[in-house]
């Protein structure tokens, strides 16, 4: 195949998915919920097949079990183009992980099972693969348990095999934001976090001091604020971008695809003011449809989206 322009390591799952969750949850009852949506999952694989629908080329390195999950979420990925062919599958015994989402009234509550999210290892990894790509990304930084140690190692020997690098680390579930992220940040390109995790990473309370400091150990830092819009800072260059109005159905992987859109921009050669605004037109798109992947397989409507509002 033709060399990739971006390589994902990270993990793969499906997303489960329950809307209208009541608020207030009881012990021993049981709920109607008012839909679900049974879709792919994790942070990684939504950046890597959004971005793929963008038309990047893109290949992930992962791994899998072996069971009925594992194989629809590659199936997922497949069909938006991603290359699979480095996506392992574990050994018996091993289960591939699985979030289920809680929606309700603009809120959600998240639940992940890790399974081989926590088994991925660096050995895993088919590293002249990896960095046979212009670009490496990686997701879900604080769930890569058996991978965490070696992150550092992996992001300093893309660069010096001459790839840029990005990293989403997205919610620390300990909520402990070890000082180990902090270092890992001194080899990447591009950061991607939202306010909460900003602020957390760099130690403070205040968004603005959080992205002054976090820009003197990465390059560009694009910070997702949700409703907000965005906010990016490259050196003393700083740049906002609003939030696109849209009918949006489902917040689910929007930061993913916010991800995906500023990548897809950077790799052409854009300004990160372009990047950044169109990373803002790529999440907006995906919260057009349940899921953070299913907008973006309709290609007439993305294609129509980007057209349009590109120019407006």
């Amino acid at each position: 195949m033709a060399r990739l322009d971006v390589s994902v390591v990270g993990e793969i799952n499906p997303d489960l998915i329950l809307y209208g969750v009541p608020e207030d949850l009881k012990p021993e009852r049981e709920y109607v919920v008012q839909g679900f949506r049974l879709t792919l999952g994790s942070s990684s694989a939504i950046f890597a097949h959004n971005l793929s629908m963008l038309g990047t080329r893109v290949g992930m390195a992962s791994k899998i079990g072996q069971d009925t999950f594992g194989k629809l979420a590659v199936d997922w990925l497949s069909s938006g183009g991603v290359d699979v062919t480095r996506i392992r599958q574990a050994g018996m015994g091993s289960a591939t992980g699985v979030t289920v989402i809680l929606a309700h009234a603009g809120r959600r509550f998240m639940f992940t099972y890790p399974g081989t999210i926590f088994e991925l290892e660096y050995e895993d990894l088919d590293l002249d693969y990896v960095f046979s790509a212009r670009h490496l990304h990686l997701s879900s930084y604080f769930l890569q348990k058996s991978l965490r140690p070696r992150i550092a190692d992996l992001f300093c020997e893309a660069h010096r095999k001459g790839l840029s690098t990005s990293l989403d680390t997205n919610d620390d579930p300990d909520n402990v934001w070890a000082d180990d992220v902090r270092e890992t940040l001194r080899h990447v390109d591009i950061f991607f976090p939202n306010e909460r995790e900003a602020k957390a990473i760099a130690r403070t309370h205040d968004l603005a001091r959080a992205i002054v400091s976090l820009s003197e150990r990465v390059g560009i830092v694009a910070v997702k604020l949700g409703s907000k819009g965005a906010v990016a800072r490259q050196g003393a260059a700083e740049f906002c971008a609003s939030a696109v109005r849209v009918n949006a159905v489902d917040a689910v992987g929007a930061g993913d695809s916010f991800d995906a859109g500023f990548i897809h921009r950077f790799l052409q050669g854009a300004t990160v003011e372009e990047c950044l605004n169109y990373a803002n037109l790529a999440a907006a798109y995906s919260t057009t449809r349940e899921g953070g992947t299913e907008a973006y397989r309709d290609r007439n409507g993305l294609a129509k989206f980007f057209r349009e509002l590109s120019t407006t």
